[in-house]
């Protein structure tokens, strides 16, 4: 069974300076290095939430396959990316049973941990959420179960996955993702790169 994937990145790097999408690691950017990982994992569709710096994204990045979704109101928080995304979602994939939540901005992920995210959200009761867990928190990536998305469209202003996954501790199934806590964030962050 395929999983969907919600990778966000719409928003404006305000604190980077620059569009952490179009950060390179090795060979790649971001953004390319994230759509890679998702597809090795398997999940399809691929829907690639956009918003801030959203034509010089996608004039350098070649999306191939995955779906480009522009989020107009990006500046409104990163509940309005996973509105977005559900909504292409209900387009591209109606019937589909759950959703991976993720960004680009973890340079540490790799298609064996997505993988392994898959294979407990399987292993799992219908309504389990299969989340991240590194450095004391559990996170995203993270597979909802479609009984969630009410609870995800109804997100408001920064609130993410992240909160949904704190309230519902019980029905969260840990997946652990050793340097899940690496991000790109800040200018200083960018030596975690090298």
């Amino acid at each position: 069974m395929t999983v969907p994937a919600i990778l966000l990145a719409a928003g404006a790097s305000s604190r980077l300076g620059q569009p952490k999408q179009l950060v390179s690691v090795g060979s790649e950017v971001l953004l390319e290095r994230a759509i890679r990982v998702a597809r090795e994992a398997g999940a399809h569709p691929v829907l690639v939430v956009l918003g801030a710096h959203f034509a010089p994204i996608c004039a350098r990045i070649d999306l191939q396959d995955a779906i480009a979704v522009l989020n107009e109101e990006w500046m409104q928080g990163i509940s309005t990316s996973i509105r977005a995304g559900l909504g292409a979602l209900d387009v591209s994939a109606p019937n589909s049973s759950c959703a991976l939540i993720m960004t680009c901005d973890q340079p540490r992920l790799t298609a064996a941990h997505l993988r392994a995210l898959i294979a407990a959200f399987h292993a799992q009761p219908a309504s389990a959420i299969a989340a991240s867990s590194y450095a004391g928190v559990r996170g995203t990536p993270a597979i909802f179960p479609r009984d969630m998305f009410p609870r995800m469209l109804a997100l408001k202003g920064d609130k993410g996955a992240r909160s949904l996954i704190a309230a519902e501790s019980s029905k969260v199934v840990a997946v652990q993702f050793d340097g899940g806590e690496i991000d790109i964030d800040e200018p200083a962050d960018l030596d975690q790169l090298r």
